[in-house]
């Protein structure tokens, strides 16, 4: 692993394997009358180094998708390649040390582990790889300096802003090198000035030529991103390059604190307290 957190881009010219590839996807709840079509046909492809924000509103099926990339849901038909690997081959365990090695998942509520300092909550997803002590430090270390809070590395998540502890969680996402980057409606319980903070680090990110999907309903957090697709009835209305809006000039200033405490569901419903983070790292979405 680069311990910078840089995931340098392959050589130009050089053959590269898509990081997601969705072949007629489809996901079904129940049965006959009452059966939900929450993805109907979904074909998408993301190659290394992109940055794609998913955007439609509720009932869309963008959140469903998020679940299928992320190895949480498998889809009713279709296939999916996360690097290459085809996910409806694995079963759950090996679900689960995919989820952990390949993805660094992101979300609105932080899931930060409460009385345990920031350096520490970095570490975890280190901790189930079994990776030594001595590494973990480091590059958890190192993460933390990526994202601009190695001087916060021994504070408490109480300690911490929202924006803050939201920073924490990309330098956890990233401290296992994964080949992608799933970020579920990260700036939702941020303020303005902590949002802006951290779509700069997702830009710097993707500048360092990490690959990132944001699922997001809000047009700021859209506006970043290299590419947009957008969802309606669980279909793709339109996939197109976007022009991302430039970072500020003030990157990586500290943020203020946030003022919204308000908690997300998450993926399957992951909450932020002691227990359900402990059995969300130890299931590997961490």
């Amino acid at each position: 692993m680069n311990v910078t957190g840089e995931r340098l881009r392959a050589p130009e010219g050089a053959a590269m394997r898509p990081t997601i590839q969705l072949e007629g996807i489809r996901k079904t709840y129940g049965e006959g009358e009452t059966a939900v079509h929450a993805i109907r046909q979904v074909d998408l492809t993301v190659m290394p180094g992109e940055y794609v924000a998913i955007m439609g509103a509720s009932g869309s099926g963008k959140s469903t998708l998020m679940n299928i990339v992320g190895c949480l849901d498998s889809p009713s038909a279709g296939r999916y390649l996360l690097d290459g690997v085809d996910v409806r081959r694995r079963n759950e365990d090996q679900l689960s040390g995919i989820r952990n090695r390949k993805i660094g998942f992101i979300f609105q509520s932080y899931n930060m582990i409460p009385r345990t300092t920031a350096l520490s909550n970095v570490e975890l997803p280190l901790v189930y790889a079994h990776v030594s002590a001595k590494e973990r430090r480091q590059r958890a270390t190192a993460a933390l300096d990526k994202v601009g809070l190695a001087q916060r590395r021994d504070h408490m998540p109480s300690e911490l802003s929202g924006g803050q502890q939201q920073r924490v969680a990309v330098a956890r996402a990233i401290v296992t090198d994964p080949v992608l980057l799933l970020a579920d409606e990260p700036t939702g319980a941020l303020d303005s000035k902590s949002t802006a903070d951290v779509l700069d680090l997702f830009d710097e990110l993707s500048a360092a030529g990490r690959t990132i999907m944001v699922i997001t309903h809000e047009d700021e957090v859209g506006s970043r991103a290299q590419r947009l697709v957008v969802m309606r009835d669980g279909l793709v209305l339109s996939d197109n390059p976007n022009r991302p809006r430039p970072a500020r000039p003030e990157a990586q200033v500290a943020p203020a604190p946030s003022s919204s405490d308000r908690l997300a569901g998450g993926l399957r419903g992951v909450g932020s307290d002691l227990q359900q983070s402990r059995a969300a790292y130890s299931d590997g979405m961490f």
